[in-house]
């Protein structure tokens, strides 16, 4: 239990700055929305959905490799470090290069509007800059530096919020006589407003230069070497991850892509494609508090795995982590979706938007099974075969397609969001079935499926049981909250203790 405490505590650390950032950004998008026109934010939405897959791209499963190396016997750390960043180094110059290049034969491809092309090299330069982060950055997890990874991660966050906030609304309000009238002499020079929407990608891009700066003791501690054929094995380890990670991109942001294109038009009366597209993604955003946890436990729980790789419990560890992680998600769900009334209101703050509600609890489901997924993958992992990986990924992202070609026609958003749970069970599934035949480990599944059945059972009564007047209602889902906490409690940890003392 000692080593499940451990990757908690790291997990809350990690988590620190995933939920910070995330709830940041959340919170930056009235900004945009208000100070620019739909057409161009697209933009900013056009590419930052490039982004997801090129960040895939630019660091090929190298972080992930470079855990697995770094934890065999008799492995050269520092030399191993050396090589790594090297070799990033290189291939992110090389790729920032040929994006800057291709600046405008790319913004035509992508059918962007023409005199943007400027934008699209910032993006280059800002993928080039987090590539060359993420092996230092991966290093301090090696080392479990949590709190100086989270302490990076929070003034990259910071930086880009606040230079948001001056270059969208102090600068322009100040120019334009809103208030602060002394400082017009002062922002003149730094304001260019022909600029617009660029600067959210000008912040971007200052912040991930800060977070070099800010990682410089990890990337001096190193000497440029290049051995290509001592490189070829993680190479190797490492293509399948990448694969795998451009098949996560495909589950994780498609079904938003494929929802304009297939659903019938006038399926939702009164409404075009873009609301309910619009609808559906204000309502997955609700999703962001699973997501979150699931981030913060992949960032210390990926060292942790090839950590414990040699040693003979760890089948029982894993098995033991599996179980606490599946719990406090199916808590995390039951809390949200009995309460979703309280979360659309604070989150969700026009109406029309609370009419995709009933999609909040399949996400939150999907992302469950999706945590799960990253958990049952440790064993393609520490046994090399990362193709299997990339072999489940591709189909889970064949899956996605197919069900949302069948179910959008059929279900409108609700088809999209049922089909990111029939991808992530069946991943999850597939992966713990050839788990179990490479890599055994005693995983309570059917212990976890109970436990999964009475979260569902009590998010199905809350939402199917009416119950009138404010204060009541709220305390009938205090009640159902308290009663699987409690339950938890009594079966997972005094009836553990009971079992221990007798």
């Amino acid at each position: 239990m000692s080593v499940a405490k451990k990757l908690a505590g790291q997990t809350a650390v990690y988590g620190i700055s995933s939920i910070v950032g995330r709830v940041l950004s959340y919170l930056l998008v009235p900004i945009y929305t208000s100070r620019f026109a739909a057409a161009e934010y697209g933009i900013v939405t056009a590419l930052y959905a490039y982004v997801s897959f090129l960040n895939v791209v630019f660091t090929y499963g190298m972080e992930t490799a470079y855990f697995r190396f770094a934890n065999r016997p008799d492995t050269d750390r520092k030399a191993l470090y050396s090589q790594v960043l090297s070799l990033l180094l290189i291939s992110s110059v090389v790729l920032s290069g040929l994006l800057a290049l291709l600046a405008t034969p790319l913004m035509n491809l992508m059918h962007l509007p023409p005199g943007h092309e400027r934008y699209a090299v910032w993006i280059a330069l800002i993928l080039g800059l987090d590539a060359m982060a993420a092996i230092p950055f991966a290093r301090l997890r090696l080392e479990n530096k949590a709190r100086k990874f989270a302490t990076i991660r929070l003034v990259n966050i910071l930086l880009t919020v606040g230079l948001n906030l001056f270059f969208l609304v102090l600068c322009p309000d100040v120019l334009a006589g809103k208030y602060l009238p002394g400082l017009q002499s002062i922002l003149a020079p730094l304001y260019d407003p022909s600029i617009g929407v660029g600067y959210v990608f000008l912040s971007n891009l200052a912040a991930s230069a800060l977070t070099l700066l800010l990682l410089w003791r990890e990337l001096t501690d190193f000497r440029f070497r290049l051995d290509l054929p001592a490189l070829k094995p993680m190479l190797r380890y490492a293509y399948p991850l990448m694969l795998m990670g451009l098949a996560g991109m495909v589950n994780e942001t498609l079904d938003r892509i494929l929802l304009g294109s297939w659903l019938p038009q006038g399926f939702y009366p009164g409404k075009t494609n873009l609301a309910a597209v619009g609808i559906y993604g204000a309502c997955y955003k609700l999703s962001i508090f699973m997501s979150l946890v699931i981030q913060a436990f992949r960032y210390a729980a990926e060292p942790f795995f090839f950590s414990q790789s040699t040693n003979k419990n760890s089948p029982a560890t894993f098995a033991l982590i599996l179980k606490w992680f599946t719990i406090c998600c199916a808590l995390i769900f039951v809390l949200i979706s009995v309460n979703i009334e309280d979360f659309s209101l604070l989150f969700l703050r026009r109406p029309e938007y609370r009419e995709g509600i009933v999609v909040v609890p399949v996400l939150l489901l999907a992302n469950l099974f999706l945590g799960m997924y990253y958990n049952l993958s440790v064993w393609f992992k520490l046994t090399d075969k990362t193709y299997f990986g990339t072999y489940i990924g591709f189909g889970g992202a064949l899956l996605t397609i197919a069900l949302n070609f069948l179910l959008i026609p059929l279900l409108g958003y609700m088809g999209s969001a049922l089909t990111t749970l029939a991808c992530y069970f069946s991943m999850a599934a597939i992966c713990w079935w050839l788990g179990n035949r490479h890599f055994p480990v005693p995983y309570p599944i059917f212990r976890l499926g109970l436990w999964l059945a009475l979260a569902i059972g009590l998010v199905a009564v809350s939402w199917y049981t009416p119950v009138a007047g404010y204060w009541l209602r709220h305390l009938f889902h205090l009640v159902l909250c308290a009663a699987f906490a409690g339950l938890v409690y009594l079966v997972e940890i005094r009836g553990r203790r009971a079992a221990l003392v007798s």
